[in-house]
């Protein structure tokens, strides 16, 4: 069974910084990507970042410049590092990942559990 597991978030005033991490439990056939998503109240969920194997990143326009997301491919792990963070920044932030089977030509998609980012003075 594939379990994504988060850490961090929290609580930071607007200007400070924040990290996320979130790691793969469990046997996985192929890691396709890795993300974070986030849904602030009342909103639908939108891609923050998401990283490939071979470091291909991709960025909301809102977040680039400000948020950077990194992988270890050997660990099954990514990060979210959070800088110069506004209000417009809280949501619950949950991590993604696709996994690859080439062999039945299967896509499979998890989700973490979550969790909570607040930026407020």
């Amino acid at each position: 069974q594939v379990q994504l597991v988060e850490s961090g978030g929290g609580l930071v005033q607007p200007g400070g910084s924040l990290s996320l991490s979130c790691a793969v439990h469990g046997t996985i056939f192929s890691l396709t990507a890795m993300g974070w998503f986030r849904q602030g109240p009342g909103n639908q969920r939108d891609l923050v970042a998401r990283i490939t194997p071979g470091g291909s990143t991709t960025y909301a326009d809102s977040v680039k410049g400000r948020f950077t997301i990194s992988i270890d491919d050997v660990k099954n792990t990514i990060h979210l590092q959070m800088n110069s963070l506004k209000p417009e920044d809280t949501a619950v932030y949950r991590c993604n990942l696709l996994d690859n089977d080439r062999a039945n030509q299967r896509t499979y998609k998890y989700w973490g559990q979550g969790t909570q980012v607040t930026v407020s003075s």
